[in-house]
């Protein structure tokens, strides 16, 4: 069973300068060239607005990502898998893959092969390839002979089968939303030879703030959301004067929920080092029984300290998709009630100092509405002015595959027919 685990968090490396941006961007020299047969359409980026909740557009009306959603399509709401965190469904949007498959769990978790816990902030654990399975779309473009570029998105930083993309950025939140829409515009420009065909961004202002605030502050969140889309806007406008069709399609990892201060559970409360380990990811905990203890002991614990969470048996755990297997979750789970998330007393403490009360929080039921994302999509390869139904976020990586003209992987759990409506041959 798992060892006592400590986090470790690295320092960030020195920020390299590249064509006058800040963050390390890579180029494979010599194979970083369209094969002959995709020397024309198609153009895919794909971008993640992280946070963004299904209803925020329509509250608060930014017009550049409603004129985006009038002059192409929309589904209701982009359902997440569960846990709703922004790791393990960034993957699955890229993959196709449900977490208990692809193996990014949370965005913390204890793997058993490495020993190691995964966690967001280590720097040589987000890069290391051997975290990630599944084939995500941009190694899937490049094994088809395609350029591919990206400025974040959760995968491409790592050596994915041995394949990042060819220009890609390490992660730096402190890069302005301007420069990374200049930088697609300038992939967008180069020689034809050269020129992404899959293009990945990333957007993290929604979430952000919804953390700070909670997703009700109308206030601030629509002050953050008319500024990002104000920038949303001038990439927009430059992808129709550079004139390629290029197909664009915008999604969040989750939704976003009130959590009062008052609701914060601490971590402590469920530790128990001489049974188990906790791997803590706020609306699910993973429970790993140490070598030589029962899980009926520590499943006995958990039960007779029950408060508003509820301790399972992960094959039991509600809100899965399906029987969560994957060793990594450990052997049991523990839930907050709805409304509810577990923290250290470190953070709940530094909350009680705030001067609000409400903080937002996601992870929860991917059922819940408010724990819902956003799909909006535009370009010659869909509809205009079209809606469909909530669709849950595993089907948006067959779509992008028929998009680019790639073979469909038959391996996946996303499924092409749920969601090809929102294209013009169909």
């Amino acid at each position: 069973m798992a060892p006592k685990i400590k986090i470790c968090l690295l320092l960030l490396s020195t920020i390299c300068l590249i064509i006058s941006l800040p963050g390390c961007k890579t180029k494979r020299s010599l194979d970083a060239i369209n094969v002959d047969s995709y020397n024309y359409d198609p153009y895919l980026i794909l971008i993640s607005l992280d946070g963004m909740r299904w209803d925020y557009v329509d509250r608060f009306k930014p017009p550049h990502l409603s004129n985006f959603i009038k002059k192409g399509v929309k589904a209701k709401s982009l359902i997440p898998s569960f846990p709703s965190k922004t790791f393990p469904n960034h993957y699955t949007i890229a993959t196709g893959l449900y977490p208990d498959r692809h193996g990014l769990l949370g965005n913390n978790f204890y793997n058993h092969d490495k020993q190691v816990v995964y966690n967001i902030r280590d720097r040589n654990l987000v890069e290391d390839g051997s975290f990630y399975g599944g084939s995500p779309i941009w190694v899937e473009a490049h094994n088809a002979g395609m350029v591919t570029a990206s400025f974040f998105f959760v995968g491409t930083e790592a050596d994915v089968k041995g394949v990042r993309p060819d220009y890609y950025f390490r992660f730096d939140g402190d890069i302005k939303n301007e420069s990374r829409v200049e930088q697609a515009l300038e992939w967008l420009s180069m020689p034809e030879e050269e020129r992404p065909r899959m293009i990945t961004m990333y957007f993290s202002d929604m979430d952000n703030v919804g953390h700070r605030y909670g997703p009700n502050n109308d206030l601030v969140l629509g002050k953050t959301l008319f500024d990002l889309d104000e920038v949303l806007g001038q990439l927009f406008r430059g992808i129709e004067d550079i004139g390629l069709p290029v197909n664009v399609i915008i999604v969040s990892d989750h939704g976003m929920a009130d959590v009062p201060v008052d609701k914060y559970i601490p971590i402590e409360k469920i530790q128990n080092e001489e049974l188990y380990n906790t791997i803590d990811n706020g609306s699910i905990v993973n429970i790993h029984i140490d070598d030589g203890n029962s899980i009926e002991d520590a499943l006995s614990y958990l039960k007779s300290i029950e408060g508003p969470f509820n301790v399972y048996k992960t094959a039991s755990t509600p809100y899965f998709e399906y029987k969560p297997e994957n060793k990594d979750w450990g052997e049991l789970q523990v839930l907050p009630d709805e409304g509810f998330y577990f923290s250290s007393l470190r953070g709940i403490n530094m909350r009680k100092k705030a001067s609000w009360s409400v903080f937002g929080q996601h992870g929860y039921n991917p059922d819940i509405k408010d724990m819902h994302g956003i799909f909006y999509a535009r370009g010659p390869a869909f509809k205009k002015d079209y809606t469909i139904s909530s669709v849950k976020n595993i089907h948006v990586f067959p779509l992008m595959c028929k998009i680019l003209g790639l073979e469909i992987p038959k391996d996946i759990d996303g499924d092409l027919k749920k969601i090809k409506k929102v294209l013009k041959d169909y």
